[in-house]
């Protein structure tokens, strides 16, 4: 069975960082892409940014330039590296991850890690 594990989240002042970190757990894993997702009360999960098995990235809008998405593929963690953070990055960040096992994909999320920024 495959778990995503996410830690890192936590109260930050605007104009901070946090680094979240995801580790996928399970045994003989193929994990394709890897991305996170983010929703904030009330509102839908939205995408933030996604990071390719061979190492293209793709980031939101409302992230790019301040969101850093990476992966150790060696340790299969990803991790999201998010600086000069706003009021509304506040949200429940969730790791997605889709893993190849045999002819099949599978999609598979973290239990998602709590970021508030304060104003």
């Amino acid at each position: 069975q495959v778990q995503l594990v996410e830690s890192g989240g936590g109260l930050v002042q605007a104009g901070g960082s946090l680094r979240l970190s995801c580790v996928c757990f399970g045994r003989g894993l193929s994990i394709n892409a890897m991305g996170w997702y983010r929703q904030a009360p009330g509102e839908q999960r939205e995408l933030v940014a996604v990071a390719a098995s061979g190492g293209i990235t793709h980031y939101a809008d409302y992230v790019k330039g301040r969101f850093t998405i990476s992966r150790d593929n060696a340790e299969n963690t990803m991790y999201l590296q998010m600086n000069s953070l706003k009021p509304e990055d506040t949200a429940v960040y969730y790791c997605n991850a889709h893993v190849t096992s045999g002819p099949r994909s599978y999609e598979y999320w973290g239990q998602g890690t709590q970021v508030t920024v304060s104003s």
